[in-house]
């Protein structure tokens, strides 16, 4: 069928949708039902809709005369007269009128009718119904929310699923100083170029893809008719239909330049009186020399300067003393710079980590020669050779406008360590006396705590030094079994422990697994570990059933000073396809066999070894070609954030699932358990029984 009556215009379709597109459901809101009338007013054609709108159902309907159906009797002459003036003339027809329904009851519904034609010539009357409360109801919401966005005093638009315009609100025109018509089409970062409006669009991505709203986003930025930075805060969330179709995101924005402004001012009047007592707090947090330069550049930076470097002596990075003569060059090592905004002087700067020779006449080697401050007032060209390291780099610190230098020695204990390196670019003030005052204050904090990370570093190398000489190097394959393990020391906040592993081969293609935990840290923990660990591979090889090897162990380390340690010895045999298993206070091992779930190996927990007077137990569990054993220290499983229940749990679950290469295996589990700054380090061994060779 065609329509054959007038329509009211609309945009032009100018082709078939290249992509499917889903319905918006407006339709399914209204609830709008379709009746079709032949030329004698029966009804041909019910819709599931008109069903639900008047209570007939289909079989009910078809075939009878509408208006005796649906209309009362005194309507019979009205809706005659519309019915033929749109049969006859092909006038369409929209109003609301009172339908009887199913029931006797009376609904008023709102119609638009109009006349169809079929290829034959046949004329037939199409009635478009919906219930009139529910369409008064969506036109008084889309009156309300259009009156509301052009008069509300926030800035509000909408973002197609391209994050372009669509819509724009007075408001908005006038906080960011654009038509909306310079808005339509165009992406936000297109409207006002900068940082902030990028920070904006991918905010909006992300909730375009979510649906997480993002409320009171801070972004900054300059408007086209003011070059001083505004600032705004926005509020982004999804639009959807009611069937949940996205449509694209809707955009709030207050002007919040003032509040900003202001804050801005009192803030940096804050920090200026809060900056000794902040370095306190923050410079020494750990006992990392990199990251304790890092906290006095970022102090430093930009309450004192735009651009803060921390350079050592390589000498004291080396642990030796550092003495220069008056013509002799600084071997200094550049552990952090930060330049808040200056790329050109942080490109200038040596990178961290790099070590590089300072001439005589460098600035920096004059303050760690002197041990006292150099300050320049007012730094002029010729200057620039003595601060920069190459002339590249001095004609990037020109390009970035360094116009002021300050360095102040970093000394502890009596020793020159190296120089805090200052500049500043923004900032138009030249450094001053009560800068200088300031600097040093901040270097003389923040040497002691450098020189505590020096000598820390300088104790936990030679302690993991020391652990890793006595690991083993533990083939891949031996006896039966197939083999994984890995050694993850603790952060760099802690001391190194004295975790450790062992993979023994036996007589007869048996295979011992050990692993253990000496208590404690340091090097101390890390020789015990040592001793201890000599003293199971000695045992091993007496071929000892693993109760009475612990017990022989437990003497051994009786006899360390001041060590307790936990262990699990397992002795495999490929040919009984078996396990032996002892256990001295440590966590159960897991067995993961094919097809079924992993589990925690029921053992006798045992006492750990050096308390003494306990006896040890053997449990024998069978192991299968195909079957895993998960042996682990309790640095893989317990923190201080969640019960060790709760992590045995985790483990358990990381384990379930396909087979897996081990190496992976290790892998998955340490990065899914091992948590960033854990005070403890781990030792992980898994085995995989094969068949015998």
């Amino acid at each position: 069928m065609s329509a054959a009556g007038s329509a009211s215009g609309g945009p032009r379709d100018d082709g078939p949708p290249r992509v499917p597109v889903r319905p918006t459901g407006l339709l399914d809101v209204l609830g709008v039902a379709s009746v079709v009338l032949d030329a004698k007013g029966r009804i041909v054609l019910w819709s599931p809709q008109a069903e639900e709108l008047f209570g007939y159902r289909a079989q009910e309907a078809l075939g009878r005369y509408a208006a005796r159906l649906m209309v009362h009797e005194r309507h019979f002459d009205q809706v005659a007269g519309l019915f033929a003036d749109v049969m006859e003339n092909g006038r369409s027809w929209a109003g609301a009128f009172p339908v009887r329904v199913k029931g006797g009851g009376t609904r008023l519904v709102e119609f638009r009718n109009m006349r169809l034609l079929d290829d034959r010539g046949a004329v037939y009357a199409l009635g478009l119904a919906a219930d009139h409360s529910t369409v008064r109801r969506l036109e008084r919401d889309v009156a309300l929310s259009a009156r509301v966005i052009e008069q509300s005093p926030t800035g509000l638009a909408v973002l197609d699923t391209e994050l372009r315009y669509v819509s724009v609100n007075p408001a908005l025109e006038r906080i960011v100083g654009r038509r909306a018509a310079d808005h339509l089409g165009r992406t936000v970062r297109e409207v006002l170029p900068g940082s902030g409006s990028a920070d904006v669009e991918a905010a909006a991505r992300r909730v375009l893809e979510s649906g997480r709203p993002v409320v009171d986003l801070p972004a900054v930025g300059r408007t086209p008719l003011e070059p001083e930075e505004h600032a705004w805060s926005v509020s982004l969330y999804r639009l959807e239909d009611a069937i949940g179709t996205v449509l694209g995101v809707a955009l709030s924005v207050a002007d919040i330049t003032e509040q900003y402004r202001a804050g801005v001012a009192a803030e940096a009047a804050r920090r200026r009186l809060a900056v000794v007592a902040d370095a306190s707090a923050r410079i020494g947090t750990t006992l990392e020399l990199d990251r304790t330069a890092r906290e006095l550049a970022d102090v430093a930076v930009p309450e004192l300067a735009d651009v803060a470097a921390v350079d050592l002596l390589e000498a004291v990075v080396q642990g030796r003393r550092s003495t220069l003569g008056p013509a002799e060059a600084a071997v200094i090592r550049a552990l952090a710079v930060r330049a808040d905004e200056v790329p050109e002087a942080l490109r200038a700067a040596d990178p961290p980590g790099q070590v590089a020779g300072y001439g005589p006449e460098r600035l920096v080697t004059e303050c760690v020669r002197t041990g006292r401050p150099v300050l320049l007032r007012h730094v002029r060209e010729r200057d620039l050779p003595r601060i920069a390291r190459s002339a590249e780099a001095a004609g990037l610190l020109r390009r970035a406008g360094v116009h002021s230098y300050l360095a102040v020695p970093l000394i502890a204990r009596g020793e020159v360590l190296g120089a805090l390196d200052l500049k500043r670019t923004r900032n138009p003030q030249p450094f001053g006396e009560d800068d200088v005052l300031l600097a040093r204050e901040l270097a003389a904090r923040a040497a002691v705590q450098i020189d505590n990370a020096r000598w820390y570093r300088h104790a936990r190398d030679s302690a993991l030094t020391l652990q890793r000489s006595l690991l083993p190097s533990v083939p891949s394959v031996t006896g039966g079994l197939e083999v994984a393990s890995r050694y993850q020391p603790a952060e760099a906040t802690s001391e190194v422990g004295g975790d450790w592993f062992d993979v023994i081969p036996l007589e007869g293609g048996k295979t011992a697994l050990v692993v253990g935990d000496v208590m404690g840290s340091g090097v101390t923990a890390a020789a015990s570990m040592g001793q201890l660990r000599t003293a199971t591979n000695t045992l091993a090889a007496l071929d000892l059933d693993p109760a009475l090897l612990l017990e022989h162990l437990d003497r051994t380390t009786a006899g360390l000073e001041r060590s307790i340690a936990t262990c699990v010895y397992a002795v495999h045999d490929p040919h009984l396809r078996q396990c032996r298993i002892a256990n001295a206070g440590h966590l159960p091992p897991v067995r993961v066999r094919p097809g079924r779930a992993p589990e925690l190996l029921d053992l006798p927990t045992g006492v750990p070894l050096g308390v003494g007077g306990v006896p040890f137990a053997t449990t024998t569990v069978d192991l299968d070609p195909g079957d895993r054993l998960v042996l682990y220290t309790d640095g893989l499983v317990e923190t201080r954030r969640q019960p060790l229940d709760e992590r045995l749990d985790m483990l358990l679950n990381l384990l379930k699932g396909p087979d897996r290469p081990l190496q992976e295996v290790c892998d998955l589990l340490l990065r899914a358990l091992h948590e960033p700054g854990n005070a403890d380090d781990v030792a992980l061994l898994i085995a995989r029984a094969t068949l015998p060779s």
